[in-house]
């Protein structure tokens, strides 16, 4: 088995949090899909990632799928809850956070346009989404030392990985200082060894 992912993905990191959550082994395989001659789409027709491979050569796309199977097929640490209404909750957290993932990175990609290029109307757009996405994160997380129910989920995982795609992509964004309880439960989840292992690598320089 086979994740074919970028190490700067927060899809791809909330795939890898729980293959560590769940000690499940699996090979890593750095590929981006606008690298030339990418074989993502080998794998996805959709040319996206993160893209799970399996033993049998099948493949697994995308991350809210391949967290489902995984969490499957190690009965360790369980990550999305068996009832129905508990489980519809945690997968909402995901929705909400894989969306605000989804604006920050169609913030980033236009902004690699040129200058004269890019539009101010849709960057602003997107900032509303993750503007309004953050503050009912944590709004919903309120004081609770979970995000959802009493025990650590799926819901932290995607959570933790929106709040650190967003330090890796929109660094002026002062979400900390604005809604201290996501900095303490940011924080907290830093430390687990799951999320250590998997944080992105810092961006580059400016040559």
């Amino acid at each position: 088995m086979k994740l074919i992912a970028t190490l700067t993905s927060p899809f791809a990191r909330k795939v890898r949090i729980a293959l560590a959550e769940k000690r499940i082994e699996c090979a890593l395989v750095e590929e981006s899909p606008r690298a030339p001659g990418s074989t993502v789409s080998d794998f996805n027709p959709l040319g996206k990632i993160p893209v799970l491979v399996l033993d049998d050569g099948s493949a697994l796309y995308d991350s809210r799928v391949i967290v489902e199977y995984l969490d499957t097929v190690s009965p360790f640490a369980r990550l999305i809850p068996e009832p129905s209404r508990q489980r519809i909750a945690v997968r909402r957290w995901e929705a909400l956070a894989d969306g605000i993932c989804d604006a920050a990175a169609a913030i980033a990609i236009e902004r690699r346009r040129a200058a004269g290029k890019q539009s101010r109307a849709w960057i602003e757009r997107q900032e509303r989404k993750v503007g309004l996405g953050v503050a009912e994160l944590a709004r919903e997380l309120g004081e609770r030392a979970w995000c959802s129910g009493e025990a650590y989920s799926l819901a932290d995982i995607a959570t933790g990985c929106a709040l650190g795609y967003l330090d890796l992509r929109q660094p002026d964004l002062d979400w900390r200082d604005e809604y201290p309880n996501l900095a303490r439960h940011a924080d907290k989840l830093a430390k687990r060894p799951s999320f250590a292992d998997t944080a992105p690598p810092p961006p580059n320089p400016p040559s």
